[in-house]
């Protein structure tokens, strides 16, 4: 209840690594986000960058690996920790980690394209897509898509 929740923009400074941690697994990346500043002249400036260690759980960290490069431009959202340790050195040090909750390319960088992933609890093996809809409850997203999305080239057509 006591938590804080950001939203961070920046860019992926490394490649998702996704781990086991217990039974869930767990996908970590690093994010920088630099703050851009106008001057009188209209000139613009960047400020210092600050890095975010970002971990990402369970089906969103597995989406994320098959997603996510560095050097991608990204939005992501959750809650903000401060990681203590102490460094060999002796010196206390603060890593600042976001627990993200939803992490999505900036598509004001850029366009991408969406595949939707089968749900874990709904998928099965064994029967056909209709099958599994019918047994979950006529949930259409129970099952994967059967055909790839259509490529949208140009602008849209013009509807009367």
């Amino acid at each position: 209840m006591y938590d804080t929740y950001v939203v961070l923009q920046g860019w992926v400074g490394t490649d998702p690594e996704t781990h086991t941690a217990g039974t869930a697994t767990v996908t970590k990346f690093r994010v920088g986000c630099t703050p851009r500043y106008r001057k009188k002249n209209d000139e613009y400036h960047d400020g210092e960058t600050t890095w975010y260690d970002v971990k990402a759980w369970r089906t969103l960290g597995e989406n994320v690996a098959r997603s996510v490069r560095k050097g991608d431009p990204v939005v992501v959202r959750g809650r903000l920790q401060a990681d203590q340790w102490q460094r060999d050195d002796g010196v206390r040090s603060t890593t600042l980690v976001v627990e993200a909750g939803f992490v999505g390319h900036d598509l004001n960088r850029g366009t991408a394209a969406f595949i939707r992933t089968p749900r874990k609890e709904y998928a099965d093996a064994d029967a056909g897509p209709a099958t599994a809809q019918a047994a979950h409850g006529g949930d259409p997203w129970a099952s994967a898509p059967t055909a790839e999305p259509e490529s949208v080239e140009g602008p849209a057509a013009s509807v009367a």
